[in-house]
């Protein structure tokens, strides 16, 4: 058995430093051995609490957990970081504890389960998900990136919660039930090497190409024309023959693209490397009210071939919700357009192949990769941007995301950002040529095309959340089983 302090603040403090340990195995820290000792000492800290006090630690670890991975927040927002974030993941993260039975002996794998819903409805709400800081972003460089695999994302944020609920059950009264989970989350781990994970059919050679400049920049400052001539100029460092050349997201930046220099700068570009060429383009045809997030595909003779519009978009970014509440508000510190979205499918039919399309943001979720494999693509491409971004918690986070989208698809994907970081990622989530931030650089690699379909494309969140069920009420039905037999005690209320 371990002693954990009675003293109330101690044990503030201790939940604080919980969500710290998770926080710290985020990128772009990526301490991940950190992040199940701190499902550990949560769950600990809960034991024998009463259902409120329960709920204030949760919100504890929350905190811990949430600002310090989400500080990027603060320059966009200085009122609404806190907020939102203390608010929204605080609640999550009472309603995990209080949900947590205090007693029993599989009162830590209850936690765990609860995790596994917690993060379920962060991929969902609000505004369809604000999936940062997920557990299964610890993994990418972890022994657990290989559940993707089998569960997606979802099984591994579950692993890593599994991993701590273990933990803490070994060091208390339930060591059976712990190991029988550290078992379960290694056979898990060991049958995700050897899993289904696709085939190849041919490879191309590929390359991603970022301009470099100035982290830190917005919109409103930014000059176009010099992002999309810095792109140009880097692209010129390619080396031999290519097939597939992919631009970043928004490189492109014009009222109507139709017609324009862009368009005639682009086709050249590919004629003269014989190369299928994507980039992203950004137009607002005249609206002042509205505009399009485009991945556009040209093929070695110059035509275009496809064009994808973005379909997640950016709460607060790229569009504004409930704008008619909040523009009376705060109208000046909004976006002044919202994105049209686009529709599925998310893939580019060109000659280099069928490419599986997540325009930034959408490669944090694993849907949106997994809509791009039930379309049959053959690689995946995330045109990215994040140089508006202050830190890189957003970038590393995104590195993290497009290893997991590999992994759990059974592609190769190929990550192209204006400032950084751009990278080429292969279905194990080894990672190829990663740049630094603001440089002008090439990632080039030859990459597979590939069919067939991993498990995690064919069954989606569903283990995961089964899990989580059965983890959650075979908690609770062994606890009410128990008070049947016992009088009711203060501890479980």
């Amino acid at each position: 058995m371990i002693a954990l302090p009675t003293n109330r603040w101690a044990r503030r403090g201790l939940a604080l430093l919980a969500g710290l340990m998770i926080s710290f195995a985020m990128p772009p820290w990526g301490w991940w051995p950190l992040a199940p000792v701190g499902v550990a000492l949560w769950s600990l800290l809960l034991d024998g609490q009463r259902r409120r006090t329960r709920a204030a630690l949760g919100v504890l670890v929350a905190w811990g957990w949430f600002l310090p991975s989400t500080l990027w927040m603060v320059k966009f927002s200085p009122v609404g970081w806190p907020l939102g974030v203390m608010v929204w993941f605080g609640a999550l993260g009472a309603l995990a504890s209080a949900l947590r039975p205090p007693t029993g002996a599989a009162r830590h794998v209850a936690l765990a389960g609860l995790v596994i819903f917690s993060e379920w409805v962060r991929w969902h709400a609000p505004f369809g998900g604000v999936p940062l800081s997920m557990l299964a972003m610890t993994q990418a460089r972890g022994p657990l990136l290989t559940v993707a695999r089998v569960g997606g994302s979802l099984l591994v944020s579950a692993g890593v919660a599994v991993v701590g609920a273990a933990l803490a059950s070994v060091v208390t009264d339930a060591r059976r039930i712990g190991a029988a989970a550290l078992v379960g989350v290694i056979a898990v781990a060991a049958f995700g090497i050897v899993a289904p994970n696709g085939h190849a059919v041919r490879s191309i050679n590929a390359a991603a190409i970022q301009g470099g400049g100035p982290q830190g920049t917005r919109s409103e400052g930014t000059d176009y024309l010099q992002v999309f001539n810095r792109h140009l100029l880097a692209t010129q460092q390619l080396r031999g023959k290519v097939d597939l050349i992919v631009w970043p997201e928004n490189v492109i930046n014009t009222s109507t693209f139709a017609g324009t220099g862009y368009e005639a700068q682009m086709k050249a570009l590919a004629k003269e490397h014989d190369a299928t060429v994507v980039a992203g383009v950004v137009e607002d045809r005249g609206s002042q009210t509205t505009f399009l997030n485009a991945a556009v595909a040209w093929g070695p003779d110059g035509a275009q071939v496809d064009r994808y519009d973005k379909v997640r978009r950016v709460p607060f970014g790229e569009y504004v919700p409930m704008r008619f509440l909040l523009d009376p508000i705060a109208k000046s510190i909004l976006p002044p357009r919202d994105q049209v979205p686009g529709h599925d499918p998310n893939i580019l039919r060109t000659p280099a192949g069928r490419l599986g399309t997540v325009i930034s943001w959408e490669v944090f979720f694993g849907r949106r990769a997994r809509a791009a494999m039930h379309a049959d693509a053959d690689i995946l491409v995330n045109p990215t941007n994040g140089s508006s971004y202050w830190l890189n918690e957003v970038q590393t986070q995104q590195l993290a995301s497009s290893r997991l989208r590999a992994v759990e698809s059974g592609r190769w994907i190929i990550q192209a950002a204006p400032t950084g970081f751009s990278e080429i990622v292969d279905p194990a989530g080894n990672m190829y040529g990663q740049t630094s931030i603001s440089q002008a650089a090439v990632v080039q690699h030859r990459v597979e095309l590939r069919h067939g379909i991993t498990i995690a494309v064919a069954v989606g969140d569903v283990p995961a959340l089964a899990l989580a069920a059965v983890l959650v009420g075979a908690a609770w039905v062994g606890l009410l089983t128990r008070r049947r037999q016992v009088p009711a005690t203060s501890a479980w209320t």
